[in-house]
């Protein structure tokens, strides 16, 4: 099946999509160079991983690595792997069905969860909400958001995996406590009703809601959540929902690309120091939740525990959920507007 046709990008978007953020990129640079294609909010996350790796490398191998980063919405990113336009060594996204697609066009090896721990997922995250100061609103669970007058700031779901995410859990917030497939389908047509409008990023909405304060409320990555409440000085406040969708991230390199550009022993280096100890910090300190439970413990009063259903509560797995949900004529297509930002 053919990708959807991409919706047009914002200004912001675009300049994210195609941003190329070199860690160690100086003139004469002679080592190594691996191109990573991550998702919208990783942009911090990675700073310090490739940080910390190149450290590594260079006290193992005793040379510089040069990382190369590019981050905008999940899906979009996905897509432009997958186009050719994106010439990724790895891929670290949000979701494992935009992965999952990589290999189900030859791109990536049909043992890619099998090759790297945790089914090569070295954390999860969520969606959780963002507040405005004292929480105005009263908004602490999923109904709260279609209240009369609320408005929501949650990014486009065609281009982005936290607006995937938004609907999925919002979906699953419904069936899990009883109702049916209609209601629940109902209550994420009344969400996207309830935004003014659909950024095509995570970073995007979140700008927008807590630097530009547009919106009520936002549905945002967890990550997301804690960055803004963090750089606010108090002005925005996270709320964690009762329940909401667990969202495994995913890696991998990528087998026809690494090939031609003969990288896969530096891609699989890569991959795996991901799952060691000193990443697994990173990523709790950044508000993602690692793979390791003992690190995840340790930060436990920041990420708290939650009630997360997986993704069989909605479908067999996470390449069904896209089909089931994201696909040509699926759940979306039939509830989905696209709302792009006026000027």
């Amino acid at each position: 099946m053919r990708p959807p046709p991409l919706p047009a990008l914002g200004l912001f978007a675009c300049l994210a999509a195609f941003a190329v953020i070199a860690g160690w990129n100086w003139p004469g640079h002679a080592g190594p160079r691996l191109v990573n294609v991550s998702y919208d909010p990783t942009r911090e996350l990675y700073r310090d991983i490739n940080a910390a790796f190149a450290a590594d490398y260079r006290q193992q191998a005793g040379g510089e690595v040069e990382i190369v980063q590019s981050h905008a919405g999940g899906a979009f990113q996905a897509r432009q792997v997958a186009s050719g336009a994106q010439d990724a060594d790895v891929v670290t996204l949000g979701l494992p069905s935009d992965v999952e697609g990589l290999h189900r066009r030859g791109l990536i090896g049909d043992d890619w969860r099998e090759r790297l721990p945790h089914a090569a997922s070295p954390y999860c995250s969520t969606v959780v909400f963002v507040v405005r100061k004292g929480n105005p609103r009263g908004i602490s669970d999923w109904p709260d958001l279609l209240r009369d007058g609320v408005e929501i700031i949650t990014p486009d779901p065609k281009t982005s995996g936290n607006g995937r995410m938004a609907a999925l859990a919002a979906f699953g917030s419904v069936t899990a406590r009883g109702g049916d497939e209609k209601r629940a389908k109902a209550f994420v047509k009344d969400l996207f009703a309830h935004a003014p409008f659909l950024p095509a990023a995570a970073r995007e909405a979140g700008v927008a809601f807590a630097v530009e304060n547009k919106g009520d409320v936002q549905i945002a990555w967890e990550s997301e959540a804690l960055r803004e409440a963090d750089e606010s000085g108090g002005a925005v406040e996270v709320v964690y929902p009762p329940i909401s969708l667990r969202a495994e991230a995913s890696v991998a390199w990528v087998d026809a690309n690494v090939a031609r550009h003969g990288s896969e022993k530096l891609a699989r280096a890569y991959l795996q120091f991901l799952f060691g100890d000193a990443a697994q910090e990173i990523f709790a300190r950044r508000g993602y939740r690692p793979a390791n439970a003992e690190i995840l413990q340790r930060h436990a009063e920041r990420l708290r525990p939650m009630n997360l259903l997986a993704i069989t509560a909605l479908a067999p797995d996470w390449f069904e959920a896209q089909q089931k949900f994201f696909g040509e004529n699926g759940v979306i297509d039939t509830i989905y507007q696209p709302k792009p930002r006026g000027e």
